[in-house]
């Protein structure tokens, strides 16, 4: 049979190896010498015990699953490559390049988690009833014990397609109710922006707003790596990087309105962020780039000043937007398309001037404010302004 027990001991009488007798490690010629040190030798894997009864119980587990062809050599390895902890640091480091970085930071909090539970486990043991316990052990809301979960599977699918695992375990469900977000209608977003302008003397932290109203594709924290190569007035256009890949950029057409109002500003250099801070402001750098919560900082002021509560500036620019357009009878595809939900990389090679049209009159509809009532009548009437 493959494998075996062996002592690196001698006999302290006559100096001979020990041999395994099926009940110890003793010298065949004085037997009452026995050996206090073992080791299972199978293959490539060399494991040392204290008693050869827990030696026997290896070798035979071992043996059993050589036998029934579920027997990895990597289990037994120092490095420990199939334990769970190793396994999702290495899925971590794989993964670091292809989300964002708020993706990634969310990515490692429920790792984090999940590596307490599980630590050194091999990948290969864990079933239902551990991820049940698991779950169970989370002192979370049971929306973020979904996000935690949700994560767990993505890694085991990951493993999975590896072949490092035969199949993928059952998954507990958690229900949970979903939160919205607070909108506005277009008129009470129109006077928040309108306030934004009144009240900050640096005009792009008004047009940043604007923008993010309506140009629902975009996020803060693509916005502000806007640089001032990326404008393009003339033929109509601005590209920021995604947030979703380094190397996938979204091409924005830019309504008139934008046009006229980026004539206003003076273009230096194409690699100088756009969205910089000007002198003459308590608490900001002359030419340092706006933070990813800057916009957000005037948005809140804006509010305070109007008496509006408890609406954030996502919920109060892409939300309310989005709201407005399906209001105004835009499809559920045509909100899609101008959020730009999948990836952009061909918008601007292969569709070209057709979805340039669509898309910059649904930012001009986007950009104005849209009466409920009003865009009925239109419908009706088959009119549009």
């Amino acid at each position: 049979m493959k494998g075996g027990i062996y002592s690196d001991e001698r006999c302290q009488i006559c100096g001979g190896s020990f041999r395994d007798t099926g009940r110890s490690m003793a010298c065949p010629e004085h037997p009452q010498c026995r050996a206090t040190r073992h080791k299972v030798i199978f293959g490539s894997i060399t494991k040392r015990f204290k008693s050869y009864d827990d030696a026997d119980r290896f070798l035979n587990g071992v043996r059993f699953k050589t036998d029934e062809k579920t027997f990895d050599a990597r289990d037994y390895q120092k490095d420990n490559p199939l334990s769970f902890s190793n396994t999702a640091d290495k899925w971590l480091s794989y993964h670091s390049t292809e989300v964002r970085a708020g993706t990634r930071k969310n990515l490692v909090s429920h790792i984090r988690h999940a590596k307490n539970f599980f630590g050194n486990r091999s990948i290969r043991d864990i079933q239902y009833g551990d991820l049940e316990d698991f779950v169970h052990s989370l002192t979370l809301s049971d929306k973020s014990k979904h996000n935690i979960l949700s994560t767990v599977h993505v890694l085991f699918v990951w493993i999975k397609k590896r072949r490092e695992i035969a199949a993928l375990p059952d998954f507990p469900e958690i229900a949970f109710d979903l939160g919205y977000r607070r909108t506005v209608d277009k008129d009470i977003q129109q006077q928040i922006i309108e306030e934004v302008r009144r009240i900050c003397t640096n005009r792009k932290v008004y047009l940043g707003i604007k923008w993010l109203a309506t140009y629902i594709s975009i996020r803060p924290g693509e916005l502000i790596k806007l640089q001032e190569g990326n404008i393009d007035t003339v033929g109509g256009f601005f590209t920021i990087p995604s947030a979703d890949s380094k190397t996938v950029y979204k091409t924005i057409p830019l309504i008139q309105e934008y046009i006229e109002i980026l004539k206003e500003f003076t273009f230096t250099f194409p690699a100088t962020p756009f969205f910089r801070h000007i002198g003459g402001i308590q608490g900001v750098l002359e030419n340092v780039p706006f933070g990813v919560k800057y916009f957000y900082k005037w948005w809140v002021k804006a509010c305070a000043n109007l008496g509006i509560e408890g609406v954030d500036l996502y919920g109060g620019t892409r939300h309310s937007s989005v709201r407005a357009l399906i209001a105004a009878k835009y499809t559920p595809e045509q909100v899609k398309q101008a959020a730009m939900s999948e990836t952009n990389a061909a918008f601007a090679r292969y569709m070209g001037k057709a979805i340039d049209h669509d898309l910059r009159a649904i930012y001009q509809r986007s950009a104005q404010v849209i009466s409920i009532d009003k865009a009925d009548k239109e419908m009706t009437t088959g009119k549009t302004t």
